[in-house]
C-alpha cells in the first residue's frame, strides 16, 4: 500500500482571545494520497482555513501529527518549515500576491532565488512554466499589464517552479469573472493531469465539482468526505 503525501492524526488548533480558548480544530484526521485531487470546503467558521494553513506548513497544530512526504513537520521550527513550504508545496491566492513592479518572468522564479538556483536556471525554468500555463507572449509584462485571468496564471506558474509536491490553491476564481474561472479550472485540471496533488479551497460548489474528491468541514471537523460523481472536466 502506498504511503500518502498527507497524514494527519488527531490535529487540533485552540486560539487564545483574551481569557478564552477558541476550539477551532477539534482533532481532524486525514490521509491525502499522491496524485489525488482534493476540494476542501466549509462556511465561514468551519476550519478550512486553518486547516489549508496548518496543511501548507503556514501555522502548526496545537496537537496531533502531521506527516508531510514522509516528513513529520507538526512539530518543526519556523525556519525548516519555510523550506518545507519552498520545496514541497506550491501556492495560488485569490488576490494572485505578484510583486506589482516585476515582470511575470521574475515573479514566477522568484521561490527559486530562495532555494538557491542560479539565475540562468531560474529564468530556464520560469521561461518552461510560463510557455506551460499559456503566457509565452506576456513574460516581460508588469502585474498592471496583464488581465486578472492572466495574473492567475502567472501566479500558477509560481505555483509550479519549484516542482512542489503538492499545489494548494485557497479560493482560486475569487476574483475571476466566470468565463476566466473556467480557463483557469481548465489549467488546475491540466496540472492535475500531469501528476500533480491538487487541494483546492473553495465555498464554491462548481469550483468544487472539479476535484475528485471533497472534503466538507463544519464546527472544526471533517463532516464528510466523499468521492465527487459529477466531476467537471473539459
Amino acid at each position: 500500500m502506498s504511503t500518502p503525501i498527507i497524514d494527519i492524526k488527531d490535529i487540533t488548533r485552540d486560539f487564545q482571545l483574551g481569557n478564552e480558548t477558541v476550539h477551532v480544530l477539534k482533532g481532524i484526521d486525514l490521509k491525502i494520497e499522491k496524485g489525488e485531487y482534493v476540494a476542501l470546503m466549509g462556511p465561514s467558521g468551519s476550519g478550512k482555513s486553518t486547516l489549508m494553513n496548518i496543511l501548507g506548513c503556514l501555522d502548526t497544530p496545537t496537537s496531533g501529527s502531521y506527516i508531510l512526504n514522509g516528513k513529520q513537520v507538526s512539530e518543526m521550527p519556523d525556519n525548516e518549515l519555510a523550506e518545507i513550504r519552498n520545496k514541497e508545496i506550491g501556492f495560488v491566492f485569490q488576490t494572485f500576491n505578484l510583486m506589482p513592479r516585476t515582470t511575470a518572468l521574475d515573479n514566477v522564479a522568484l521561490p527559486m532565488v530562495y532555494a538557491g538556483y542560479s539565475k540562468s536556471e531560474r529564468n530556464e525554468r520560469a521561461t518552461e512554466v510560463l510557455t506551460q500555463v499559456g503566457l509565452a507572449d506576456r513574460m516581460d509584462h508588469k502585474p498592471n499589464q496583464l488581465s486578472g485571468g492572466q495574473r492567475q496564471r502567472v501566479a500558477v506558474g509560481r505555483a509550479l517552479v519549484n516542482k512542489p509536491s503538492i499545489i494548494l490553491a485557497d479560493e482560486p476564481t475569487g476574483n475571476l469573472d466566470s468565463k476566466t474561472s473556467v480557463e483557469i479550472m481548465k489549467l488546475f485540471g491540466e496540472i492535475h493531469a500531469n501528476g500533480n496533488t491538487v487541494i483546492l479551497v473553495t465555498h464554491e460548489e462548481d469550483i468544487a465539482d472539479h476535484a475528485h474528491r471533497i472534503i466538507r468541514l463544519r464546527d472544526g471537523v471533517i463532516e464528510k468526505d466523499t468521492k465527487n460523481e459529477n466531476i467537471i472536466s473539459y
